[in-house]
């Protein structure tokens, strides 16, 4: 397997992981015991490495990055979105 192949494999997995918190936030609608900035981050390190792979010629790792960034991003914005709708609320 080649070291692109690998690091892909891992992305897809934390991809997998990534969409499912995105769900059960869904499901909660509540963000608790989780500091939103983290996932900001690894969504910002996504974007990157959405450049960075291509540049090392790695497109099964820029392929699964793609999912995993999404799932990252998406579960940003949804996070932020609740927030600020239980901040309208109260």
């Amino acid at each position: 397997m080649t070291p692109d192949a690998i690091n892909a494999a891992f992305e897809l997995v934390g991809s997998f992981m990534t969409w499912r918190n995105f769900v059960q936030l869904r499901r909660d609608r509540e963000v608790a015991g989780v500091y939103w900035p983290v996932t900001a981050f690894f969504s910002m390190w996504g974007m990157w490495n959405l450049w960075y792979y291509p540049a090392l010629n790695q497109w099964l790792s820029f392929f699964a990055g793609i999912v995993l960034c999404a799932g990252n991003v998406a579960w940003v914005i949804l996070a932020l979105r609740l927030k600020r709708q239980k901040g309208l609320d109260q």
